[in-house]
């Protein structure tokens, strides 16, 4: 299958009433077709990993596409300029998460941006990182706690961004921090507590929604069924 084929086929599964609806939740693109992100994974299956088509994917500036380009695209083929092209160009929620949740966070490259992009003006580029924190939290087994706590600083440093899309994903960093395992969760309720003293908005929402969850009940007891697995 070659990109025009891709194109093609993205073209006739296209469904405006959809695009619409992903409007209000906050999902942007130049063009937008109202694929659902499900239908999106099980083309990309299809096709199978092509860093020349993931990049070719991309170039369309079409959203679908973008959100395919990671899926296909290979982690050992991605480039220092690809990177930082790629987290330059976002331009909406679902696309960041798409990218650091099934292709950055398998980079090391990437993982190595993290505190720089953290630093970011631009709200997709400052997003990245804490979706990164977020989602190696949850898929990568083999990193130890010390991995984890040297971020809570950068989270921190994040808190008062008043940016519906960063607060956003500082507060899911913190969260699924802390549900890796007890100590973490620990760690990150008192990162939270400190958080919620800030002199901010943003701040005190990160650090409320954070307690609430590492504190409840049914959490705690998902982190130690999880701790229980790995002994």
């Amino acid at each position: 299958m070659d990109i025009d084929e891709i194109i093609q086929l993205l073209k006739e599964k296209a469904n405006p009433k959809n695009a619409e609806g992903m409007k209000r939740f906050g999902i942007r693109g130049k063009i937008l077709l109202g694929i659902s992100a499900m239908d999106l994974r099980k083309l990309a299956k299809k096709i199978g990993k092509n860093h020349e088509l993931a990049v070719k994917l991309w170039e369309t500036e079409i959203h679908e596409a973008r959100m395919m380009a990671p899926l296909i695209e290979e982690p050992e083929s991605l480039s220092e300029k690809q990177l930082e092209e790629w987290v330059g160009e976002i331009d909406s929620w679902d696309i960041c998460d798409m990218l650091t949740g099934s292709l950055l966070d398998k980079s090391g490259k990437a993982i190595a941006s993290i505190p720089r992009w953290t630093k970011d003006d631009r709200e997709f580029v400052r997003r990245t990182p804490f979706s990164m924190m977020a989602w190696l939290a949850v898929h990568d087994k083999n990193l130890k706690d010390e991995n984890f706590e040297k971020y809570f600083r950068l989270i921190k440093e994040a808190a008062t961004d008043e940016r519906n899309f960063v607060k956003k994903a500082v507060n899911w960093a913190l969260r699924q921090i802390g549900k890796r395992n007890m100590k973490l969760r620990k760690r990150a309720l008192e990162v939270a507590e400190e958080i919620k003293k800030m002199d901010s908005k943003s701040a005190r929402w990160i650090a409320n929604g954070a307690i609430n969850e590492l504190s409840s009940p049914k959490t705690i007891e998902i982190i130690k069924r999880k701790s229980k697995k790995k002994e």
